[in-house]
């Protein structure tokens, strides 16, 4: 501790010395002429000096005494025994670096958690496609391709899912924004669903127009796409229905709408959808909800900046929307051809 005290303040004592030689000298010059003050002028700047190092000392001790003992937990560093203004400042600053910390800290463990527990029930749900196609193979009959391929599909969009939510995390390495026909980009997912469409009797009913082009990303999109096309088929019990998929512009942004006529969400349920592993009423309806569907779509329209919003009415069906804020987008190869041309 007095070791610590003496090296902050070893440019104070040399100052000092410094000082106390420099008096010592013009005495010397002066030829000694009266060696009593010169002595009485030097104890007395040795003795206020060590006067005000001890008086500090005994100030800081404290300060001194928690900074170099070994800490049992980080509440220690909360601990407000700083007397200077410089000692109150820093153990301010630590104070926010602390909360800074716990901030992270509990970001990282509900990250943590929240893949735990989502792998987990992934895990649980894949049980059932697997046991299905083990209890198909076991049967002596012919092999239902119908069946094993309905199952295998199951598999893949379980695969799909776990595998977007481990990317979220590393989203913007993963991200690549170009300008996307929106019909090209609907069709060809409800193309890789059509055969949910037919097994389930519903189908979908596409007015976008050809010069619908948004600023997105391609593969994160197509999630979306594909998480809102199936959970509508998902949730429309009767047969014969539509799925109804549009697109407008307005001021510049477009604006997807995908309406389907399924049994709706309840009005308790509809702020908490976007909740991950959230499955409200209509989950425990089907048995095969994650929860996590719509949570991923919604964190990933906020990465993209895109804007997500949900409306239903219970008995009547859903309307999911995305709004694309396109005005200020600038295509990569459009900046290239500007460089270039300058």
């Amino acid at each position: 501790m007095l070791r610590l005290f003496m090296k902050e303040h070893a440019a104070f004592i040399v100052f000092q010395v410094v000082l106390v030689a420099f008096i010592m000298m013009l005495y010397w010059l002066d030829g000694f002429r009266n060696l009593d003050t010169a002595i009485y002028s030097f104890v007395i700047s040795t003795v206020l000096v060590i006067t005000f190092l001890s008086a500090r000392f005994a100030r800081r001790y404290q300060y001194y005494q928690r900074i170099l003992s070994v800490p049992q937990n980080l509440e220690h560093m909360l601990q407000r025994e700083g007397k200077s203004p410089e000692q109150v400042q820093n153990e301010l600053y630590l104070q926010k670096l602390y909360r800074l910390y716990q901030h992270e800290v509990q970001s990282l463990y509900a990250a943590q958690n929240r893949h735990l527990q989502f792998m987990n029930q992934w895990v649980h749900q894949m049980k059932t496609p697997i046991s299905v196609m083990h209890l198909l193979l076991q049967e002596e009959k012919e092999l239902d391709k119908n069946s094993v391929r309905e199952e295998m599909e199951r598999l893949k969009a379980g695969l799909d899912t776990v595998l977007m939510n481990a990317r979220l995390d590393t989203f913007e390495q993963d991200m690549q924004i170009e300008q996307i026909n929106l019909r090209s980009l609907v069709s060809e997912v409800a193309t890789e669903n059509k055969r949910l469409f037919i097994s389930k009797r519903v189908y979908p009913e596409i007015s976008i127009g050809e010069d619908h082009v948004v600023a997105t990303d391609q593969k994160w999109m197509k999630f979306i796409v594909g998480q809102f096309l199936t959970n509508a088929v998902k949730y429309t019990f009767e047969p014969n229905k539509k799925v109804y998929i549009a697109a407008k512009c307005s001021n510049g942004n477009t604006l997807l709408t995908i309406r389907d006529e399924g049994i709706g969400i309840s009005s308790s349920d509809l702020p908490r959808v976007t909740k991950a592993f959230f499955t409200g009423e209509n989950g425990r309806k089907i048995g095969e909800s994650t929860g996590m569907g719509l949570y991923l779509a919604k964190e990933i329209c906020g990465k993209l900046g895109h804007e997500l919003t949900i409306s239903s009415v219970q008995g009547e069906g859903t309307t999911v929307s995305v709004l694309f804020f396109n005005q200020d987008f600038v295509t990569q190869e459009e900046h290239d051809d500007s460089s270039g041309n300058r």
